[in-house]
């Protein structure tokens, strides 16, 4: 990773190949093998069935910014060639996010749209508070990301600012994504293939939210990200910029075919892009991530979702 994202330095995960292309088993490393069962089924799904076909043949992706310093976060939106930027926030002081919004805005110009996550890290009283001040910083946001864990919260939040307020965790760690009922806390509602068991699943899951839908990424390699766009590419209808322009996050990729922007849009592929062996991890490694999909493989015979 360019810098520590969601606590990580590294990103690893385990590819395999099979009749319809190349699948990406990615899921962190903090994860229970139960909550590891989707992110597989996502894999085999790329690998062994491929994707719906899509309606649309690109799409419009934000660039991600993560939690550095002001004039960073300039460099990382004017670099990006996107009109949309998410930013991370809650990890650092309210006026330090306040300031990368600012120059946020200020790399975007005032047509450009802002959203923000803040991975479930204020309770109530603390987002209205960073809201109506992330929100002035910005000259106006799109959304914001999950602010609160719970639904009740998110509820809560959402009947004292003016900002919509998105929906992440809440869908994609649920104990029933279809049965979630977010429509009366959220806007937005932000789905992960990987998290949601891949394409046809979260399509399923997009349908029941009843609501309009980001398609975000995992930071995946573009492996994995081929499976985001064709779910984005599916969906029936796409009134936002979504989240899987990731591989600017990474140092490198295992393709030689990476899913990177162009004046914003990244195209849907029909099969994932061929991997390489630039990042092939050292043996203890592999094993690590071998004796995992073997693990996982057995809880999702007897759990299967």
């Amino acid at each position: 990773m360019r810098n520590r994202f969601r606590g990580i330095t590294v990103r690893s995960g385990l590819l395999f190949e099979g009749p319809a292309g190349w699948g990406e088993f990615c899921p962190f490393l903090d994860y229970s093998d139960a909550e590891c069962v989707p992110w597989l089924a996502c894999a085999r799904e790329a690998a062994f069935e491929g994707w719906p076909a899509p309606v649309r043949s690109r799409i419009p992706v934000n660039c991600t910014v993560p939690v550095v310093s002001a004039a960073r976060a300039f460099e990382i939106v004017a670099a990006s060639g996107c009109s949309t930027a998410k930013v991370k926030v809650a990890e650092s002081p309210l006026a330090e996010d306040c300031e990368r919004l600012e120059a946020v805005r200020a790399a975007l110009g005032p047509s450009g749209f802002i959203r923000v996550d803040a991975n479930m890290m204020w309770d109530v009283d603390q987002a209205v508070v960073a809201i109506r001040a992330l929100d002035r910083a910005a000259g106006g946001l799109q959304y914001v990301e999950q602010p609160c864990p719970t639904i009740e919260d998110l509820a809560a939040v959402r009947r004292r600012v003016s900002v919509p307020i998105a929906a992440d965790e809440s869908i994609r760690r649920a104990e029933d994504p279809l049965k979630v009922a977010v429509a009366g806390a959220a806007d937005i509602a932000v789905i992960k293939v990987a998290p949601l068991g891949g394409v046809r699943r979260a399509l399923r899951v997009a349908e029941a939210c009843g609501l309009p839908c980001v398609v975000s990424s995992a930071v995946e390699t573009s492996v994995g990200l081929a499976a985001g766009l064709a779910l984005a590419g599916a969906l029936p209808t796409l009134d936002y910029a979504c989240g899987l322009a990731t591989m600017a996050l990474m140092t490198g990729d295992v393709t030689d075919s990476s899913l990177v922007p162009v004046d914003g849009f990244i195209p849907v592929l029909s099969t994932p892009p061929v991997p390489n062996d630039a990042f092939a991890a050292d043996e203890e490694t592999a094993e690590l991530w071998r004796s995992r999909l073997q693990r996982v493989s057995d809880t999702s015979e007897l759990n299967p979702r």
